[in-house]
């Protein structure tokens, strides 16, 4: 009878198990289904063509942008802008303490006056000696002295015009506009500072065209002309637009073999600002050129030896996919196997993603 009995508990003591085990994975299992779903932004798959070689990076700037300067010392006495305020052309920017020019404008315009009036005197004198000598009343000598008093009072009032051109030309250093219709971009200096001759006071630009500098090597540079089109991978949009190279330096002396390229954007997505980013590409017709799949390498998921990315699977759950990975480009990575064209993948999570979570795509 005992033995009977402890058989009947080594059978039990399985299934009991079995039962804890099948209770926990269910409470597992209506844990994961009630977790909020995770917020993610998606990105397809992007396809470009090989063939293309890196012309490295920089920050993307508007083609029409300044930073304004002075030509004298002052005081800085009101910024009347903001940054990122839009502002006309010939607005005022920034206006520097001007007592003392102000002083020379009154002294420039009163010598002004005191020049006009001995000029039209002189005037007069030499017109009533041209009259007397045309009538024998008046000797050759007469009117060559009076001549030259009147080239005199001429060249005297001539100068005192061209003092007062000078000083006007000083106030536009005084009060600082606009050259062009922009936005502000930075303000360099604060009301109360002293302005010194050539310090930046003021950065402007004009959004709407755009181009990021590149560098482009020694090995690549042959039978690249202005003109040739480029890809500018953006990487926070994580978006490739079309580019046309615009300037090209013929001289690597002073950049270690590399040559200065300038690429101007042909396609201006809407979320780009000036200062973010980009990535150069130029075609390289030494290769084949050949589809290819690319995904930013802020996307991957590295464990141990194994890199994957987050996919979309049925009823918007996370996925993990293994890749297979080829050469860099720039911020992204050649996708071998693993992906398909055009599919779409997790970009970034407002959470710890795992397999099988629920996301809700942003």
């Amino acid at each position: 009878m005992n033995g009977m009995f402890q058989t009947i508990k080594r059978g039990w003591l399985p299934g009991i198990l079995i039962w804890v085990f099948l209770a926990c994975d269910r409470d597992k299992k209506s844990e994961v289904t009630e977790l909020a779903p995770i917020p993610v932004k998606v990105a397809k798959v992007a396809v470009a063509s090989e063939g293309y070689f890196s012309a490295g990076s920089g920050p993307i700037k508007a083609v029409n942008s300044t930073t304004i300067s002075t030509r004298m010392m002052g005081l800085v006495e009101r910024i009347p802008v903001k940054v990122g305020q839009k502002v006309r052309k010939g607005q005022i920017l920034v206006s520097i303490r001007n007592a003392d020019l102000k002083a020379k404008k009154a002294q420039a315009e009163a010598s002004i006056i005191e020049a006009e009036a001995g000029f039209a005197n002189a005037e007069k004198d030499y017109q009533r000696y041209v009259n007397l000598y045309n009538q024998n009343s008046a000797s050759q000598k007469e009117l060559d002295d009076i001549m030259v008093r009147y080239e005199t009072a001429k060249a005297r009032y001539s100068a005192a015009k061209e003092m007062a051109n000078e000083v006007d030309a000083q106030f536009a250093y005084a009060n600082i506009r606009a050259p062009f219709s922009g936005v502000v971009t930075n303000i360099h200096t604060d009301e109360g500072a002293l302005a010194n001759p050539g310090m930046p006071l003021v950065s402007l630009e004009s959004p709407g065209n755009f181009e990021v500098e590149a560098k482009v090597p020694e090995t690549n540079i042959t039978g690249l002309q202005p003109g040739a089109q480029a890809k500018v991978f953006i990487k926070v949009l994580n978006t490739t637009v079309k580019g046309k190279l615009t300037e090209l330096s013929t001289s690597a002396q002073f950049s270690g073999g590399q040559y200065l390229a300038t690429v101007e954007l042909q396609e201006v997505p809407g979320e780009l600002l000036s200062g973010m980013f980009a990535s150069v590409f130029f075609p390289d017709d030494t290769e084949e050129t050949i589809a290819a799949a690319f995904v930013p390498r802020s996307a991957l998921i590295e464990k141990g030896q194994l890199t994957g990315v987050y996919t979309i699977g049925p009823d918007n759950t996370a996925i993990l996919r293994w890749l297979r990975l080829g050469k860099p480009r720039g911020e992204e990575v050649e996708v071998l196997s693993g992906l398909e064209m055009d599919e779409k993948y997790i970009l970034s999570a407002e959470g710890k993603l795992f397999n099988g979570a629920k996301v809700a795509i942003q």
